[in-house]
């Protein structure tokens, strides 16, 4: 089963300890799984999902994620369950830790305002914890150089994650841990699973690292992209897996396929980008659909041939 789910971003625990009633596992419930989408700032919503249930006792045994969402499942996967909360809360408050506005008056318009003026911040001297911009601007800078193909420098990132996830843990833990990211030069997408491989700072770098603000990543021989430039939402590999697992998937979208009509450019902007991003679940999900009627259809098929 696969709920979809909306949450308020995270918040430091409440003093009591759980905010939520504990639930039981669902019965015949082979694992609890975590399917955290991209979406930059967006992703603080992800740890409040994850805070929900944590706090009713539903421990995801699966994190799968992109881009943002790979960099929340590293934080999970890479503590220990009484640790997973404090190093989220000291993620995203770190990585917000800059007060532009100390007041804003209520309205729209002071609201808008306050934005445009945040985004324009970010924009020029980056954000703390994750990314400054590079000294020189990549388009003055000739053709191979090194910050020649991205804006900013997000080794800030690297120092967050290096510190905030133990890499032992989410190799040799219980959580089962998988990563989307984009080969540059075939541009396949593919999955960083710690099933398979060890899981590395750089796969985590690889998934986030979406162009043309970040650099890609080098891995063995291979560059990588942001893998949510081809599938925002890591559930297809979930799905992939043929192993007769039920699961039960919580999935966090970031954005909303349904919206109001635009009236300005920004609104044009802005919805441009909710369909775009939100679409690739739709496509999974019907294929997955899909293709569970015809398997019915075959072993419907096949009963009734006679041994």
């Amino acid at each position: 089963m696969i709920r979809a789910v909306d949450a308020k971003p995270i918040h430091p625990p409440h003093p009591s300890g759980h905010r939520y009633a504990p639930v039981e596992r669902p019965e015949n419930c082979g694992r609890i799984a975590l399917v955290l989408q991209g979406g930059g700032a967006l992703g603080a919503y992800q740890g409040g999902v994850y805070q929900a249930l944590h706090e009713a006792g539903l421990e995801p045994e699966w994190v799968c994620g992109v881009s943002i969402g790979a960099i929340n499942a590293a934080l999970i996967a890479g503590n220990a369950p009484d640790r997973r909360l404090a190093a989220l809360c000291e993620f995203w408050d770190r990585v917000t830790n800059r007060t532009i506005w100390p007041y804003t008056p209520d309205g729209d318009i002071y609201r808008q305002t306050r934005n445009t003026v945040s985004a324009l911040t970010t924009a020029i001297f980056g954000q703390p914890g994750l990314f400054n911009p590079h000294k020189v601007n990549p388009w003055f800078l000739p053709p191979g150089a090194k910050d020649a193909t991205s804006f900013y420098d997000n080794s800030p990132l690297r120092e967050t994650l290096e510190e905030l996830v133990d890499f032992k843990r989410l190799n040799d833990g219980d959580i089962h841990f998988s990563v989307g990211a984009v080969n540059v030069m075939s541009g396949n997408f593919i999955f960083f699973d710690n099933r398979t491989e060890e899981i590395r700072l750089e796969h985590v770098m690889a998934s986030g690292a979406l162009p043309p603000a970040f650099p890609m990543v080098k891995i063995g021989t291979d560059y990588f992209w942001d893998g949510g430039i081809v599938s925002n939402t890591p559930l297809q590999h979930l799905l992939a897996q043929d192993d007769d697992v039920n699961s039960l998937v919580f999935q966090v979208d970031l954005f909303s396929a349904r919206g109001e009509l635009p009236r300005t450019m920004s609104d044009v902007l802005g919805r441009h980008k909710d369909i775009m991003y939100s679409s690739r679940t739709r496509g999974v999900t019907d294929n997955f659909a899909r293709l569970q009627r015809w398997k019915t259809r075959a072993y419907e098929a096949l009963v009734k041939v006679p041994e």
